[in-house]
């Protein structure tokens, strides 16, 4: 990629990270953010002046967790190059190392290679998927899991509350379970919501969607402890997503239980097309 007279590599770059003590993705004045950490590591690293700007897959709020967020970032061709500095590991390897060097322990970049013509870590998603993890028992949440599971005072009847999310799926229009924007669709692909018990108790919500809009997954999670303690009927969020319209209702939860855990891409061949299909305004059909 050439930008004026530079030659540009763009890396695509996976991460993780516990969002704890950030004040979500997007870099905001005065605030710790995962952005203003990674680019202030990459500029670092790679010696520019100012940091290369990065492109993430989803803007996460203040709170929530990452384990397989991706981003892209153009790093000028030779600055990629000197990355390794006198080691023969390649450059990806190399900045991998470094970052781990000069970033905080609460953001850890585990991947980083140069992306395939056409990426693009936003627009180039089919799907991004996340999990929300929910602890009914009446003693709290397990010690070790306080930072990324959410404590629900009533117990839960997980069979309700799966019947219910599955009711929700499809190409639907979302409004009831979203913070509206000024000129943004809530239309979404909603692939796939269920609800399951493991092995030690905790309730975990698989949510994927191609987007999702403001504050949708914790709204939809919000519905479904509602059915699931007893408060609503099964039916009650579908009834809700049908008028289509702001539920207040629907109580958002806290960001602690949600963790972006995946996001997938098409085949090379087929980036662009995806970029270009994932910018055109959603509508139902």
């Amino acid at each position: 990629m050439t930008v004026g007279e530079r030659e540009y590599v763009r890396v695509r770059l996976d991460l993780g990270y516990d969002g704890t003590h950030f004040a979500g993705w997007a870099e905001q004045p005065g605030l710790r953010t995962v952005q203003g950490e990674l680019t202030a590591g990459l500029g670092r690293v790679l010696r520019l002046d100012p940091p290369p700007r990065l492109t993430v897959a989803g803007r996460t709020d203040a709170g929530v967790h990452a384990s397989g967020q991706v981003a892209h970032v153009d790093v000028p061709g030779p600055a990629w190059a000197a990355v390794p500095g006198r080691s023969d590991a390649a450059p990806g390897t190399a900045l991998v190392r470094r970052l781990a060097g000069v970033l905080p322990p609460d953001v850890r970049v585990h991947g980083a290679r140069q992306a395939p013509e056409g990426f693009d870590a936003r627009f180039g998603a089919l799907r991004r998927r996340y999990a929300y993890r929910v602890c009914d028992d009446p003693a709290g949440v397990p010690p070790l899991r306080r930072f990324d599971v959410l404590h629900h005072r009533r117990p839960l009847d997980v069979t309700a509350m799966d019947l219910a999310a599955r009711s929700l799926v499809g190409l639907r229009e979302f409004a009831a379970f979203c913070k509206p924007r000024d000129g943004a669709t809530t239309v979404r692909t909603l692939l796939a919501f269920s609800w399951r018990r493991t092995d030690d108790g905790l309730l975990v919500a698989d949510v994927q969607a191609d987007a999702f809009c403001h504050s949708m997954v914790r709204a939809l999670v919000g519905a479904a402890l509602a059915v699931g303690d007893g408060r609503r009927d099964v039916d009650w969020p579908r009834l809700v997503q049908d008028r289509a319209e702001r539920d207040p209702a629907v109580a958002v939860v806290g960001p602690r239980g949600l963790t972006l855990e995946e996001v997938v891409y098409p085949p090379d061949a087929d980036l662009a097309a995806r970029a270009e299909q994932s910018r055109a305004v959603r509508t139902l059909p």
